[in-house]
């Protein structure tokens, strides 16, 4: 089942409880699943609200009794530990207050171990953050996304005076993940909630091609006038016709015409070590009619900067053209054969009707070859005939049980 989160204002831990109980998941289950932590003094209750003009679930933790001291990130984990909760959600869980406390310290300049949850609220922290993990688990996810988020704008009211949104934890927390501006001037998105979707979601982009089994709306606690203050999430399976995943990645390109060619070799090694999926260069004639070259870099998100940093240290570029590119990718597995001289690695692409796509790692086939005195094209297709005659011995095994 695919689950994808709309952020269009933003997320929070109460949100994404009330966003999971209005798609579908029952609240019985719910409360009986978050009697397993040892933790004591709340309850949740759930009602029916209006955020401007849609209708949404909010979902309330009531405080009866605080925690006597502050919690450090050990003493969550002693109590998730003590807990009979399923072992995806304890970890899970720990994972979004690590996430926290890294966010946290981060902000205030102290080490993350020594990041204490103070205030009474952390019983909140702690119901929303095992209650939204826990939520997921039972709803059977099996693949999460979200979409960027809206943080909001302003400033906001804490402890230590006033501060710009996103506040310092929020701004940490987003390190990596795409954010945006709009809306009423205030805080949409809180540590817990960033740290929940940054833990549970495989990826942040707009909504993905899914079948929609249902639509819920997860309302928060303020009500902006003029503004719908909700989550939403669609709840749906994957386009049976379409069995790759995809994400954003961004294309780096510059045109070249005053390089070295011999250069170039240099170049594609380093931008491959510092992360780069893959780099091209095509002949392009450019003004006054001059030829040249289009480097053409495709990058993470996350390793942009080094590679940029690459390029304009290696080559002669003054300026570097970037722009997100979708990719759809087939799910890929390896497997591996053994040759006479050595092992090979297969690469394995998952298409539509249980075909897969297979082709040996050139690089293990080429040490082969310089070991052997073979040529590689050789290897290449001893790779392939090796691992096609092991698939068909294992249907075989398979047709005599």
């Amino acid at each position: 089942m695919r689950l994808h989160f709309d952020c269009f204002s933003g997320v929070s831990g109460d949100m994404i409880l009330g966003s999971l109980v209005d798609v579908g998941l029952p609240f019985n289950r719910l409360v009986r699943g978050l009697k397993a932590l040892p933790v004591e003094g709340f309850r949740l209750r759930r009602s029916a609200v209006m955020r401007g003009a849609l209708a949404a679930t909010k979902v309330d933790v009531d405080i009866t009794k605080g925690f006597g001291t502050p919690l450090t990130v050990a003493q969550i984990r002693r109590i998730l530990n003590k807990s009979t909760l399923p072992t995806p959600v304890k970890e899970k869980s720990q994972a979004v207050f690590d996430l926290l406390a890294q966010a946290e310290g981060k902000a205030h300049r102290v080490d993350p171990h020594h990041v204490h949850f103070h205030e009474v609220g952390v019983i909140d922290s702690f119901v929303d953050v095992v209650g939204g993990v826990l939520g997921l688990h039972l709803l059977g996810a099996d693949r999460i996304t979200a979409s960027p988020i809206n943080v909001g704008s302003g400033t906001v009211q804490s402890a230590h005076g006033s501060l710009p949104v996103p506040g310092p934890a929020v701004a940490a927390l987003a390190a990596g993940l795409p954010i945006y501006v709009d809306g009423p001037a205030r805080e949409l998105a809180t540590p817990t909630g960033v740290a929940l979707l940054k833990t549970m979601a495989q990826e942040f982009r707009g909504l993905p091609p899914m079948q929609v089994r249902n639509v819920g709306y997860g309302a928060g606690t303020a009500d902006p006038h003029h503004w719908p203050n909700v989550l939403r999430v669609f709840v749906g399976d994957e386009e049976p016709d379409s069995q790759a995943s995809s994400d954003t990645i961004v294309e780096l390109q510059t045109n070249i015409d005053d390089l070295n060619p011999q250069v170039y070799e240099s170049v594609f090694e380093q931008v491959f070590a510092a992360g780069a999926l893959d780099a091209t260069l095509t002949p392009v004639t450019m003004k006054k009619g001059r030829p040249g070259i289009v480097l053409s870099v495709l990058v993470p998100r996350e390793k942009v900067e080094p590679v940029l940093g690459i390029v304009f240290a290696e080559t002669t570029a003054l300026g570097i053209r970037l722009a997100d590119v979708r990719r759809r990718i087939l799910p890929r597995r390896f497997e591996t054969v053994s040759l006479r001289g050595g092992l090979v690695r297969i690469k394995l692409g998952m298409a539509k009707a249980g075909r897969t796509k297979a082709a040996p790692e050139y690089e293990d086939c080429r040490r082969i070859a310089e070991r052997t005195g073979r040529p590689v094209k050789d290897i290449l297709e001893e790779a392939v005939v090796a691992y096609r005659q092991g698939v068909s011995e294992k249907a075989k095994v398979r047709r005599t049980k």
